[in-house]
């Protein structure tokens, strides 16, 4: 029994000291950037951040959600070249929506999470916009693509 005490005591205690460290980043990093925003800091923790962007040049900048959620639909956003977004999750989400003319570069990793970045089916041309994504998910998810193109569920009467 004794054994048992000993390692629930450690999984509290490690449990405990995450949500400490969740706590002070989400008051030490604020987020920073807009829907005109070329560039975004965006960092949810405990929270969820929703922003649809207008962005006239999109640089890209970076994105941590940490027991939160973020959506970000760019599909209104001009592409800078060069554009680079870093996303980091840790028992949390991200999804961002992108136009269909756009191309995407992934490194994203996954670590007992999943990512799916994918760029638009018909879009082959070599001379679209790109946006290089980098980053991990750890104990979460990433979800970069364009949504336009799902099919609707139609029901039979």
């Amino acid at each position: 029994m004794r054994p048992l005490r000993g390692l629930l005591l450690l999984k509290l205690g490690a449990w405990l000291g995450m949500m400490g460290a969740a706590a002070f980043v989400r008051h030490a990093v604020p987020s920073h950037g807009d829907e005109d925003s070329d560039e975004l800091g965006l960092v949810a923790v405990f929270d969820g951040i929703e922003l649809q962007s207008r962005a006239t040049a999109f640089r890209g900048g970076s994105m941590l959600a940490w027991f939160g959620g973020i959506s970000v639909d760019l599909r209104e956003a001009e592409l800078a070249p060069g554009a680079q977004l870093t996303l980091h999750t840790l028992f949390g989400g991200i999804e961002i929506k992108i136009p269909p003319s756009w191309r995407i570069e992934s490194e994203l990793s996954a670590l007992a999470g999943g990512v799916e970045a994918r760029s638009p089916e018909q879009n082959d041309d070599p001379d679209a916009p790109v946006l290089k994504l980098t980053g991990r998910a750890l104990f979460g998810g990433i979800d970069v693509g364009s949504k336009t193109h799902r099919h609707a569920v139609q029901r039979e009467s």
